[in-house]
C-alpha cells in the first residue's frame, strides 16, 4: 500500500523535497547575510548581555544581608542575704553530686579545668567529665551560664 502511494505521488514528493531544500538554503544565506552585515551590532548586543548578567550577579552579592549573631550575657543582680542557704531541694532535683558541686564552686571562682584538677587532686579528664555532666544536668552550654544559673537557684554563694 505504501509502495503504491509512493509510486503514484513520486513527482509531488520529489518537488516538495526540492522546495524544502531550497527554502533551507535561502534561510541559511539570509542568516549569513544578516550576521555579516550586522556583525558589529551582534557583538555589542552579546557584550551588553554579558555585562548585564554580571551586573545583576554582583548587585545580588553586594546587597545580600550579612547576618551576624551576637550573644549578650548579662550579669543578673541577685540580692544577697546575710547568710547563704543552700537550696538542697534544687540540688537533689537536678541530681548534682557532691563532687560536681565542688567543681561548680571552683568554676565560680574562675579557675581553669587544669587548676581545678590540681586543687581536687584528680586528672584533667575527670574534671572535663564532671563539667560536661554538670552542663547536661543544668541544661547549659558554657561555664558562665552554669555559674549564673547556680547562683540564681541558690546552689552556690
Amino acid at each position: 500500500m505504501a509502495a503504491s502511494f509512493l509510486s503514484k505521488h513520486k513527482h509531488v514528493i520529489l518537488y516538495g523535497i526540492c522546495l524544502a531544500l531550497l527554502l533551507f538554503l535561502l534561510k541559511w544565506l539570509e542568516l549569513r547575510f544578516i550576521i555579516l552585515n550586522h556583525a558589529f551590532e551582534i557583538y555589542i548586543g552579546a557584550i551588553a548581555l554579558i555585562f548585564t548578567g554580571l551586573g545583576i550577579w554582583l548587585a545580588l552579592k553586594l546587597t545580600k544581608p550579612k547576618v551576624k549573631t551576637v550573644v549578650v550575657e548579662k550579669e543578673v543582680y541577685i540580692p544577697q542575704d546575710d547568710a547563704f542557704v543552700l537550696n538542697e531541694r534544687e540540688l537533689e532535683q537536678m541530681g548534682i553530686s557532691n563532687r560536681e558541686l565542688e567543681v561548680l564552686q571552683l568554676m565560680a571562682e574562675g579557675l581553669s579545668n587544669q587548676e581545678i584538677a590540681g586543687r581536687l587532686f584528680v586528672s584533667l579528664n575527670t574534671i572535663k567529665t564532671h563539667s560536661s555532666r554538670l552542663f547536661e544536668k543544668m541544661d547549659v552550654k558554657r561555664r558562665t551560664q552554669a555559674v549564673e544559673k547556680a547562683k540564681r537557684l541558690r546552689i552556690i554563694p
